[in-house]
């Protein structure tokens, strides 16, 4: 079964990605993840809601704890592209059956010790060099968002890379993290005293909250 998703998709994530041949259900929860990452990245509560539950019923109809775990630790990724704080609860459960490359990425998630040369390679290059050039070189815009997270979370993200992280999401149309991003450099040139740079970060934050709100 577990040959029925693959681990590391091209975005770099955990992610499901049935193949054509797989049983419904996971044909079910491959389509609801990526519904569920759309709406979530767009900031559809609702939607989110509706699409993850239909995801984790589906791939819970086999009780396969790596391809339940993989689920978890993409919507997890997807929380922390969009520099949502916290750890991966929902994981927890699945970690003991779950497999090591699974428990290696909760531990990169999660600010913890882990293999480096068991991430993703976007994410490990990214994270080994810590450059913005090796951001942009991720052609996956969320695995990209979600390298920059990790490195800023780590203190070594280059200022140049926040504007790098803004022009991805909004690029996407993901208001989600992008006004999550416009925030953290907001309060990056704030802390320098950058404050007309700061101010053309508010108002345009405010714009996007104003669109939303029609």
């Amino acid at each position: 079964m577990k040959r029925l998703l693959v681990l590391l998709a091209a975005t770099g994530l955990l992610g499901a990605c049935a193949a054509p041949s797989s049983p419904r259900w996971l044909l079910e929860t491959d389509a609801a993840l990526g519904a569920w990452r759309e709406a979530y990245l767009g900031g559809d509560e609702r939607a989110a809601g509706r699409e993850l539950a239909l995801a984790r019923r589906e791939v819970g109809r086999g009780g396969d704890a790596t391809l339940m775990a993989r689920v978890e630790l993409t919507v997890c990724a997807a929380q922390a592209a969009s520099l949502a704080t916290g750890d991966c609860p929902a994981f927890q459960p699945l970690a003991a059956d779950a497999g090591a490359a699974e428990n290696t990425y909760a531990a990169y998630l999660a600010g913890a010790s882990f293999a480096t040369d068991q991430l993703p390679a976007t994410q490990r290059q990214a994270w080994q060099s810590g450059t913005t050039a090796d951001l942009a070189a991720v052609a996956d815009p969320l695995a990209r968002l979600l390298a920059a997270a990790m490195l800023r979370r780590d203190g070594r993200l280059p200022d140049e890379a926040y504007g790098l992280a803004i022009n991805t999401a909004a690029e996407q149309g993901w208001r989600r993290p992008l006004l999550a991003w416009l925030a953290a450099d907001r309060d990056r040139l704030l802390a320098r005293d950058e404050t007309e740079a700061a101010a053309e970060r508010q108002r345009r934050i405010k714009r996007i909250v104003a669109s939303g709100s029609h």
